[in-house]
């Protein structure tokens, strides 16, 4: 069991206020903010080189930490500064050519959306959508009737940012690579909440933000490359730090997936990433997800039983992130509504996840994501205040 008081005073944003924005960019424990600032600090006294020289050794344990996390090795691991920036890294990677396809979901997320028609559009490959079945998840069954020899990529939200479903990985993963395609996981909004292991799930590469569930500083993220794959790929970017330049006409590229990563870096936030790994494998990630199913469903049943409130989720299985509607509000009103009372919660627009959130004939949705400091008197205050606007 966590301990929910010791939560709770790592995070004393949490303790004047009903938190409920993790999908968002959560809050981060005392551990993280006082590695950041010490390394800060540190950098003010000597300089950013020597401060980076005395913690080279903690930057390098930052991958082994989001390794055990995600059951992966260190060099699998790049260190970015965001989910998208990794998702673009990887997927400008891959080779594509005329006549090519990509495969994206009914609920990918408009960034890696946006990125796939840009290049597809650019080489003359084509961008599919791969329907959702009845229950809201991924259809596996539809993905096996789209699949054929010049699909080179299967892009797959583990948990969209619209709602609370969960996306089966493994049944999508043996399907793509009978047919040859690569499976890239877009796992911004799952890493933190839920526990994943890449060689269960079979993806050939992940990405992942750090503002999120995991709670570390923002400007955070890493991509994960399964290893043999790695050393084929050649980013579309490089500097000193991802290859070497070998000759005047010559580089030769990281043996490793650093081939992903640049030099410069926010060595602080970076060393704040490693601590929110270690402090979420300290609590155990089981312990974690189960501790944010039960916030997250609690809530659900407490919205479904408001008048003129309608739980929006999806999905056969669901997670920490809860969708709803208030009739005769905007959702963006019910934000700042809910803000004037010390309730912090996010709304999520069309734009986002526009397949999805069209097909439903919405606009936007209230999001709220509790976290497992979230406290019981946290979640039914919420729905206190919930109440008293839809009357």
């Amino acid at each position: 069991m966590l301990d929910l008081e010791q939560a709770r005073r790592d995070t004393p944003g949490c303790l004047d206020k009903v938190f409920l924005d993790s999908a968002g960019s959560s809050l981060p424990p005392a551990p993280v903010l006082d590695a950041v600032f010490a390394h800060l600090r540190r950098e003010a006294d000597v300089g950013g080189y020597v401060a980076a020289a005395e913690r080279a050794d903690d930057l390098a344990a930052v991958k082994s930490s989001l390794g055990r996390l995600i059951g992966a090795s260190a060099d699998s691991i790049a260190l970015v500064d965001s989910a998208t920036t990794a998702w673009n890294d990887f997927f400008h990677a891959v080779p594509l050519e005329a006549g090519d396809r990509v495969l994206i979901s009914e609920v990918e997320y408009a960034s890696n959306a946006i990125a796939a028609l840009q290049r597809a559009r650019s080489v003359g490959a084509t961008v599919d959508v791969i329907p959702s079945d009845p229950t809201g998840q991924i259809d596996v069954a539809a993905l096996g009737t789209l699949l054929d020899d010049r699909v080179r990529l299967v892009s797959l939200v583990h948990v969209p940012t619209n709602g609370g479903l969960v996306n089966p990985v493994r049944e999508v993963t043996e399907l793509a690579h009978a047919h040859g395609a690569l499976v890239l996981l877009d796992a911004c909004q799952s890493v933190g909440q839920i526990a994943l292991d890449v060689g269960e799930l079979g993806v050939d590469a992940l990405s992942a933000t750090g503002r999120k569930w995991l709670r570390a500083p923002r400007g955070t993220g890493f991509l994960y490359v399964r290893q043999d794959l790695a050393a084929t790929l050649e980013p579309a970017a490089l500097d000193l730090h991802s290859a070497e330049w070998t000759a005047a006409d010559a580089y030769r590229l990281a043996t490793d997936a650093s081939r992903f990563e640049f030099w410069e870096c926010d060595v602080a936030a970076r060393l704040g990433l490693g601590v929110a790994a270690d402090y979420l494998l300290a609590l155990g990630v089981d312990e974690v997800e189960s501790a944010v199913v039960a916030g997250a469903e609690h809530l659900r049943t407490g919205l479904a039983a408001i008048p003129g409130v309608t739980v929006r989720d999806l999905g056969a299985r669901r997670c920490g992130i809860v969708s709803f509607t208030v009739d005769g509000f905007d959702p963006g009103d019910v934000r700042k509504l809910l803000a004037a009372r010390d309730v912090t919660v996010t709304a999520s627009l069309r734009g986002s996840t526009l397949l999805d959130m069209s097909a439903r004939g919405l606009d936007a949705v209230v999001r709220a994501s509790p976290h497992y400091f979230c406290s019981p008197d946290d979640l039914d205050r919420f729905l206190a205040e919930v109440r008293t606007l839809a009357k």
